[in-house]
Parts: C-alpha cells; sequence; structure tokens
C-alpha cells in the first residue's frame, strides 16, 4: 500500500504565502501523476493542481492560476505547492494524491488511487 504524506499547512493572512509539500512512501515516485486537491466545509472536493511524470506538464484550477505552482523533486520522491497572494477563499482542507495512469484525466479526484490525511490552511482576512 503506498503512503501518501503532506505538510505544510498552517493559518496565514490574506495576501500570505505557504508551501505544501507532500512525499509517497516506496520507489515508484517517478510512475505517479501527481495531485492537489482541496474541501472547504460543506463544498466538494476541488481540483488544484496536478504535474506528470516528469514534471514538465503542469495544469491548474481556475481559481488558483497565477497564484500557486506545483512541481516535485523526483530524486526525493516529493511534491510541493507554492502557494502565492491567499485569499480567505483558499481555506480548505489541502489533499495530495497519487495516480498510477490517467494521462489526460488529471483534473478528476476518481483519477487518483492513493491519497493522503489532508492539511489544514487556513487564511484569515
Amino acid at each position: 500500500q503506498v503512503q501518501v504524506v503532506e505538510s505544510g499547512g498552517g493559518t496565514v493572512q490574506a495576501g500570505g504565502s505557504l508551501q505544501l509539500s507532500c512525499v509517497t512512501s516506496g520507489r515508484l515516485f517517478t510512475t505517479y501523476i501527481m495531485g492537489w486537491f482541496r474541501q472547504a466545509p460543506g463544498k466538494e472536493r476541488e481540483f488544484v493542481a496536478a504535474i506528470g511524470l516528469s514534471g514538465r506538464r503542469t495544469y491548474y484550477g481556475d481559481s488558483v492560476k497565477g497564484r500557486f505552482t506545483i512541481s516535485r523533486d523526483n530524486a526525493k520522491s516529493t511534491m510541493f505547492l507554492q502557494m502565492n497572494s491567499l485569499e480567505p477563499e483558499d481555506t480548505a482542507v489541502y489533499y495530495c494524491a497519487a495516480a498510477r495512469g490517467g494521462v489526460g484525466l488529471e483534473k478528476y479526484p476518481a483519477t487518483y488511487q492513493y491519497w493522503g490525511q489532508g492539511t489544514q490552511v487556513t487564511v484569515s482576512s
């Protein structure tokens, strides 16, 4: 069973920045499409960003384009989400997910087989 662990959440004022990290267990990190999703109370899980196997291809949800940057370090089996210009609307639990396959379907939660427990991000106004 692949374990996925997020870190880096916290509380920040509007306009501030946070960086989330995600690591996976095992040695197959380079075979996973990686993604970030978020879920606010009372709302559905929302696609935030995804990154292809090599890191060259990235995808973003409309609400975070231009503010968030996804990246990965395959040598360290780690993925990052740099979040800048944070807004109160970004407050949510952020989930890291890993997918084997699913090219072209990166925006859909059902594509991902492995999920982390989530990390809380709170943006105060």
